[in-house]
């Protein structure tokens, strides 16, 4: 057959499934059967054997292919993948609407509206493609790195695998379709398919799973893409994350549709916050009756513009919320307290539980937060309890069916020792934790270990709990300085460890010797100091030399530091052996590289600045940001040491102050002409 007739017939076939596939997953109207699709299928995958030069990488027969994994490559989102923060009820959705109101103005709100969507419980992942052609797939991670599931990605019918270029889009917009576009969803499990999966797994003995996002998830990141391949996946977009022009977040998902993704059935534009509570009511009635699992209702800010210029805090976008759909309960016995150590020392009860199915997972642990939580709930051993758990959150015991006691119950005492290591134990006044204080407890020096070595810290692969206890009792750990201390000979006689498996800790551990300061800073385990607080203590003093130089008076100028985020860092800079531990682990090799700030001139060197009022493009918190970046200090009160009041509208008693003790004052316009310049 004449090779331009073959390459012509593979465009037809081509161009009709893929029309097939559109119709199917993305409209929801099935325009052949699947026997006729499953024989156009067949025609194409017959013509691409007998004439391999005409595969393309967009070719339907490349959904399911390529060999399993060893493993998947890292890789670098351009725009880091947001989680986003959770409310329960109306009055959390009013307090997020009054934050932005005093952020941006009641009118500019009013304009954008919001958009409405239910949240899938599914597994976010970020879809690349350039000049129209799937060209890679990756898991959110951290947000910032995630995981290469091209192939699995692949495997899944309601993904494209060549964008559909509406010309009435392109033409009328100019928009331009070249290039790379990203394109973020989730992909979820529908309950048909869960179902099934779990009766076949029913009938050959097999262990069920506990609900349709773990299959989804543990799917995706199978090395083996038949295994996704076999489950039935789908994908449902949520953000185009390329700027494409749009000026609504609601364009975006219109957009996509005609790309060929499927966007939310139910998704709609509230005009207040009045209608989003209806769209909220009516979802929550009809969840039982959808074919997927969902878990509540994402709202945001539709005005990509505003959307932007409210920013980011933490690791969510302040114009954007999670709406969580009511925790699904349950009953259960208590049938013990236990209490755990963590990595600071902290005590925590424990409820061990009979185990019990709820929202989609079998529970037969609970948290009990405290003794005072314990007695003010007042939760006996043997109790029949309510159970409360809200999608991944940790369950919790509710409170006990006091109405139900036999009398054989009994009551919880916190021990008076560690009940790891039996040294002493205390709170402080006004506290409700209880601390083990001697820092070499078993457990929680295990646990601190763990942390050092874990994802966001050190991600030292290899170094597993089980293989961290063994070091602890062999006396080869201590503290975090000896991981970098062992040797291959500490090792290879050591029970569980055989040759390969020494030399690849060894030399994991050698691999991940350089770190940067703000992975450091969490590393450290100090107390409060999570991996996002990290950044901005990072951010604020460069390098390692300097955030060990910090007085108390530094502390006290750093805007957005809480009085106990404050007393713990400075309580763990000014105790001699965790200088010693850092000290240490610079001596063995360790490089902490200095804070990368997306821009490198310190224009702003030497200068502080108080932000008041709100600013006309962009929020606060980015002004800090800014000042931060060029190497500013942002401080929290206005005194005489203070270099510049940026004012914006409504600045309040600051100014005044300012306009006293003789702060020069400068307008937004004037500060972004002070960086420009």
């Amino acid at each position: 057959m004449d090779l331009h007739i073959v390459q012509k017939r593979i465009q037809v076939l081509k161009k009709e499934i893929d029309e097939n596939r559109y119709f199917y997953h993305v409209l929801d109207k099935p325009r052949v059967s699947d026997a006729v699709d499953d024989s156009l299928k067949r025609e194409l995958a017959a013509l691409e054997r007998q004439y391999p030069q005409l595969v393309t990488a967009d070719s339907p027969t490349q959904r399911v292919g390529g060999a399993a994994l060893d493993k998947f490559k890292k890789v670098e989102h351009a725009r880091k993948m947001l989680s986003l923060n959770d409310s329960f009820t109306r009055d959390d959705l009013q307090d997020w609407e009054n934050r932005l109101i005093r952020l941006v103005g009641e009118e500019k709100i009013k304009k954008s509206g919001y958009y409405c969507e239910l949240k899938m419980d599914g597994l976010a992942v970020s879809l690349l493609y350039k000049n129209g052609v799937f060209l890679q797939g990756s898991t959110r991670g951290d947000g910032k790195i995630g995981e290469d599931v091209t192939n699995n990605l692949k495997t899944i019918e309601s993904i494209p695998l060549t964008l559909r270029i509406p010309k009435d889009v392109s033409q009328t917009t100019k928009m331009s379709f070249e290039g790379e576009i990203e394109v973020r969803g989730e992909v979820y499990l529908p309950l048909a398919g869960f179902k099934k999966l779990n009766e076949y797994q029913v009938a050959h003995n097999l262990p069920v799973f506990a609900n349709p996002r773990n299959i989804a998830a543990g799917s995706i990141r199978q090395l083996d893409p038949s295994v996704a391949a076999s489950r039935n996946l789908q994908f449902i977009m949520y953000a185009i994350a390329t700027d494409l022009g749009l000026n609504r977040h609601s364009d975006e998902h219109e957009l996509a549709k005609k790309l060929g993704f499927k966007s939310g059935l139910y998704n709609k534009v509230c005009a207040n916050l009045s209608e989003v509570f209806v769209f909220i009511d009516d979802k929550m009635k009809m969840r039982e009756r959808l074919s997927y699992q969902v878990d509540g209702v994402v709202v945001g800010i539709d005005d990509k513009k505003l959307f932007s210029q409210l920013g980011v805090v933490g690791k969510a976008p302040r114009g954007q919320i999670a709406y969580k759909f009511p925790a699904e309960e349950a009953t259960s016995v208590v049938k013990d307290i236990i209490v755990q150590v963590g990595r600071t020392g902290k005590l925590t009860p424990v409820a061990v539980l009979e185990p019990t199915p709820v929202a989609g997972s079998v529970v037969s642990r609970a948290t009990l937060h405290n003794e005072d939580e314990i007695k003010r709930k007042d939760i006996r051993i043997g109790d029949t309890v309510v159970i409360r758990k809200a999608g991944d959150v940790i369950p919790e015991v509710v409170e006990p069916i006091k109405r139900m006691r036999s009398g054989d119950e009994k009551f919880f005492k916190m021990p008076k020792v560690c009940p790891i290591c039996g040294g002493e134990i205390a709170r402080k006044e006004g506290q409700v934790d209880w601390y083990c204080k001697d820092r070499n407890c078993s457990t929680r020096k295990q646990r601190e270990i763990e942390h050092f070595v874990a994802k966001g810290a050190f991600e030292i692969e290899g170094l597993g709990p089980k293989i961290i206890i063994k070091l602890i009792e062999e006396g080869l750990v201590k503290d975090f300085a000896d991981i970098f201390r062992l040797k291959y000979e500490d090792l290879e006689p050591l029970e569980r460890f055989a040759e390969k498996s020494a030399k690849n800790i060894i030399a994991a551990i050698s691999e991940k010797k350089k770190i940067p300061l703000e992975r450091f800073i969490y590393a450290l385990g100090i107390r409060h100091i999570g991996s996002q607080m990290a950044i901005d203590f990072a951010k604020q003093f460069g390098t390692l030399e300097k955030f060990l130089e910090i007085g108390a008076g530094e502390f006290a100028k750093m805007y957005g530091v809480g009085e106990e985020v404050r007393k713990s860092m400075i309580d763990y800079l000014q105790d001699e052996k965790n200088v010693r531990l850092i000290n240490d682990l610079v001596k063995l090799g360790v490089v902490v590289e200095k804070y990368h700030s997306p821009i490198s001139v310190n224009k702003l060197k030497g200068l502080s600045f108080i932000v008041t009022g709100t600013l006309e493009t962009m929020t606060r918190d980015d002004a800090h940001k800014k000042i931060i970046q060029y190497g500013g200090l942002v401080q929290s009160s206005i005194s005489s040491k203070t270099d510049y009041l940026i004012a914006g509208e409504d600045p309040g008693s600051k100014l005044e102050k300012a306009e006293r003790i003789g702060v020069k004052i400068i307008s937004e316009k004037k500060f972004l002409e002070l960086i420009d310049s």
